[in-house]
């Protein structure tokens, strides 16, 4: 298969992900620089298209904060192995959506043949030369990649195609409501439905030549995003849009998703990307680095090693342990990321857990399905545990004070925080703080 180039998609303010994408309560972090399981996330998505021949990048940045931090991962490509260059700042001013960004930059670098459009705040596992050999045997404008899904799962979170018996779309519904989304599997046993991944295969000079249409170009000034906009106009305009399943797509837009979708990574279920995460280092399929397993611990001065053999810390299933990380007796940890420099203090326990790097968790922690940003501080004791569970996020150098229970939390960095606050709470200051006690 011929070199294909690639376009990344840089553009989003990462609301619905808050606090993860935030190193400040009023600095954002690019979801393309996000940290997943040790790796910035546009670093995941090169890495597996890389594997597939994928060498040139183009990257379409909207904002400082996206353009800086991407750049900042990426360079030029030179330590990745490929190039990237990136969208003109000016353009920002006139940035409509992520389909009016990729139509100025096709005509900006002069692309043609195919490429492949992807976003930067998600991991996937597809067959790039099988995209390509079904766009072509279409006779494509536009393969979508697309991952079924249930009427549930979809609705009112996902774009879903309406497809023809040969796998061209005919509609195209931007998260359609639960009543809809069911309508759409009327006549074929409640099947799933074909749901947006986001991915696009394109035939560049098909897609100039459409911007060059009237009312294309007149959406274009307005509001022209891919799944809301471009998608539905193409399909409604008679453009061949063709859909096709991918074996796996991670949405990493919310807590809750990144959370399952690093769980899914940590547990192999991303194939393509398993080289890259490491081989696991134990029987536990845990993926440990040497210089934790050396670490001792100030309780028990025994080494995490010497730990693990005797079963007094217990690591696994899928579990990704970075350097210098000290972990106390009587741990367990199971379907978790743990960044670098890390205390995790003696009998806690950890499941579902993504955490920052040199945070600390204090003794007799009890975490299930939590994000922890860096340098957070857990300060739970034996006397009095800190108990967080339900998908709670903490943003970076958030304090939480011993005997603290929270479900489904969000709070904004640099907080301190203690009991009394509802389930299901978000906190971006003080101010939430005060109504919350």
């Amino acid at each position: 298969m011929e070199s294909i180039p690639a376009i990344a998609l840089a553009g989003g303010r990462g609301v619905r992900a808050r606090p993860i994408t935030l190193n400040s309560a009023d600095y954002l972090r690019s979801k393309a620089a996000m940290q997943v399981a040790g790796q910035p996330l546009i670093e995941w998505a090169v890495t597996a298209l890389r594997s597939q021949g994928v060498h040139q990048y183009y990257v379409v940045a909207n904002g400082r904060e996206n353009r800086a931090q991407t750049k900042a991962v990426l360079g030029h490509g030179e330590r990745l192995g490929v190039t990237a260059r990136y969208s003109r700042t000016r353009f920002d001013r006139a940035n409509t959506g992520s389909g009016e960004a990729t139509l100025r930059c096709l005509d900006y670098w002069d692309l043609s043949g195919l490429a492949l459009v992807f976003p930067t705040d998600s991991l996937f596992d597809f067959d790039l030369g099988a995209m390509v050999r079904a766009h072509r045997a279409a006779r494509a404008d536009v393969t979508v990649a697309t991952v079924p899904r249930s009427a549930s799962q979809a609705a009112g979170k996902y774009g879903v195609l309406r497809l023809r018996a040969d796998g061209t779309a005919d509609g195209f519904l931007e998260k359609p409501d639960l009543t809809v989304a069911r309508a759409l599997t009327a006549g074929r046993g409640n099947g799933p439905v074909h749901t947006n991944a986001g991915m696009y295969l394109i035939d560049c000079d098909r897609l100039r030549m459409a911007a060059r249409e009237p009312e294309l170009a007149a959406l274009a000034r307005r509001q022209l995003d891919w799944g809301g906009d471009l998608l539905p106009y193409l399909v409604r305009r008679g453009h061949r849009v063709l859909a096709h399943p991918i074996a796996r797509f991670g949405d990493l837009g919310s807590p809750r998703d990144y959370l399952d979708t690093v769980k899914d990574l940590l547990l192999d279920r991303y194939p393509g990307l398993s080289e890259a995460l490491g081989a696991p280092a134990g029987p536990g399929d845990h993926r440990v680095h040497p210089s934790s397993l050396e670490m001792k611990d100030q309780v028990s001065g025994r080494t995490l090693a010497e730990k693990i053999e005797d079963g007094s810390v217990r690591i696994g299933p899928g579990v990704r342990i970075g350097r210098d990380v000290e972990i106390g007796p009587g741990v367990t940890l199971a379907e978790s990321d743990i960044g670098d420099g890390v205390d995790i203090g003696e009998h806690s326990t950890l499941r579902g857990v993504a955490c920052g790097d040199h945070s600390i968790i204090g003794p007799g922690a009890r975490l299930t399905d939590v994000f922890l940003g860096s340098m957070v501080d857990v300060r739970s004791t034996l006397t009095a545990p800190v108990v967080l569970d339900d998908y709670c996020a903490l943003g970076d150098e958030v304090r939480v004070r011993e005997g603290t229970r929270l479900r489904g939390v969000s709070v904004f960095p640099r907080l301190e925080i203690g009991g009394g606050i509802p389930q299901g709470a978000s906190l971006s200051g003080v101010r939430d703080l005060l109504r919350c006690l």
